[in-house]
Parts: structure tokens; C-alpha cells; sequence
């Protein structure tokens, strides 16, 4: 009786990852991302209601230090509000950008002993926090209608900016993981990393504040267009100019576009080294 068998061979160069092989392996995209939902809550004794946890108690400090003792804007709107709003994008994005950062690793095992095409590690790290997204977005609504501030005609827009603050992580992600496999000084730096980035992304001041002559610069981070898009969205807020979209989503495509050759280039590395 004849066996079909099938050699797979590593790439050789500078190559993009074959996407329509991802597609063909989307059931095991589905079964890791469930995966990493289901362990990031495993014995824990309060569960997924972390995911409301974290995003509140972090609104709640973020408002007394910034907002009540540190007297930073907020555009005219409530600064539980204005942060709260910014904080959901932005914990999306650092979430998967540390889970997807170090996914060869925490995959290793797996890759050693299957075959399955190695983007599909810091893809389904990314696709995780959308569970997490999705429950605290019940409490901003709440904390909304709390303040009386209510979504307008463009909060249909919201999931396109969900959909660039993936896509701006999935794109850093793509170069940390292949460099994490290959050093792993990068799981040392995420936190430091996510600290500064912060600090450079409009979360718990408005984008307004920023010179006009340093706003060419500031629209090159990716985040910065999602939180004032996702804030306009909802809470009417200034929508981010034409400029800023136009370099955010310039320096996305780009960042994508560099971090896929760069993943190919050396994904048939990641099981040795890892």
C-alpha cells in the first residue's frame, strides 16, 4: 500500500512567507489563539475578569496622577473618559506586541516536532487580545454613559483603527520575534520598550499638545493615528489629520512589508536555534 509523502524544504534567501499556506493552516491559527486566551487565564482566581482589572485600576491611577495632580488636557471631555478610550487600543496593541515578541520561543517545542508555517506563531499571539479588547470595551461604554458622553455617526470607523492598531503590532512583531530567536535580549527590552512607547503615543494627553513643526515625526508612530482615530470615533474628539494618517499608515505598510522578508528570510533558522 503506497503512502503519499510529502518533503518540505527550507526556503533559501530573501523571501515573503508563503500567506496562501497560512491560509491553508487557518485551523490551527484558530486553535492557538484559543490556546493562548484559555492559558494567559488558567488558575487564576478571578479569571478573565482581569481583562476589566487591569484597563480600570490603570484608568483610575492614570486620572490622579495625569489628570487631577498632574493637570493634563484632555480636549474638553472627562478624563476618566479620555484615558479609558486610549487605554484600550493601546493595551491591545502592547499585549500582542509582547506576546507575539517572544511566540518562536514560547512555540519552540511544537516547531521542533510539527510542521506549520512560522507565521502563524505571532499571528495568533496578536489575534489573542481581541477577547480582552472586547470585554473592556462593555465598561468604556458604561463609563461613557456614566459622564453622558455618547458615540456619534463615526463610531462605524472604530474597528478600522482596531484593525491598524493589529496590524501596527503584528508588523513590530514580526521583527521582534524572528530577532528573539535569535537573541533574546528582546524579552529583557519589552518592558522598557512599551514603557517609552507609551509615553510617545497620546494616552493620557491629547496629540494637540504636540508642535506643529515636531507633528511630522510624531505621526510616524503608528499608534498615534489609531488612539486619535479611536477616540474620535467615539467620543467626537479631533480626528487625526490627513498628515497623521497618511505616515501611520505609511509606516505600517512599510514596517509589514519589511518585517514579512525579514521573517522569511530566516523562519527555517527558528527551530535550531530555538
Amino acid at each position: 500500500m503506497s503512502r503519499e509523502v510529502s518533503i518540505i524544504t527550507a526556503k533559501k534567501g530573501w523571501s515573503l512567507p508563503d500567506l496562501a499556506e497560512v491560509w491553508a493552516f487557518r485551523e490551527l491559527l484558530w486553535i492557538l489563539t484559543t490556546r493562548d486566551i484559555m492559558v494567559r487565564y488558567k488558575q487564576t482566581a478571578i479569571g478573565i475578569a482581569w481583562a476589566v482589572i487591569q484597563p480600570v485600576m490603570t484608568m483610575v491611577v492614570f486620572t490622579v496622577i495625569f489628570g487631577k495632580l498632574g493637570g493634563l488636557p484632555s480636549d474638553g471631555l472627562p478624563y476618566p473618559v479620555f484615558v479609558m478610550t486610549a487605554l484600550l487600543p493601546w493595551q491591545l496593541f502592547a499585549r500582542a506586541l509582547t506576546q507575539g515578541s517572544s511566540s518562536m520561543v514560547t512555540l519552540g517545542g511544537m516547531m521542533g516536532k510539527i510542521y506549520f508555517p512560522r507565521l502563524i506563531a505571532p499571528l495568533s499571539s496578536v489575534l489573542a487580545g481581541i477577547v480582552d479588547f472586547a470585554i473592556a470595551f462593555v465598561i468604556l461604554l458604561a463609563l461613557m454613559a456614566w459622564y453622558g458622553v455618547w458615540p456619534h455617526w463615526a463610531v462605524l470607523l472604530a474597528p478600522l483603527f482596531v484593525l491598524a492598531g493589529l496590524a501596527s503590532a503584528l508588523s513590530v512583531s514580526l521583527w521582534l520575534s524572528a530577532i528573539n530567536a535569535r537573541y533574546r535580549d528582546v524579552q529583557q527590552a519589552m518592558p522598557f520598550l512599551t514603557q517609552i512607547w507609551m509615553f510617545l503615543t497620546p494616552v493620557i494627553y491629547p496629540a494637540s499638545i504636540i508642535p506643529d513643526e515636531w507633528k511630522w515625526l510624531y505621526g510616524l508612530n503608528p499608534m498615534v493615528s489609531v488612539i486619535e482615530g479611536f477616540r474620535w470615533t467615539l467620543l467626537g474628539a479631533e480626528a487625526p489629520s490627513s498628515q497623521t494618517l497618511l505616515l501611520s499608515l505609511t509606516s505600517i505598510v512599510v514596517m509589514t512589508a519589511g518585517g514579512l522578508i525579514y521573517f522569511g528570510r530566516f523562519e527555517k533558522d527558528f527551530v535550531d536555534r530555538l
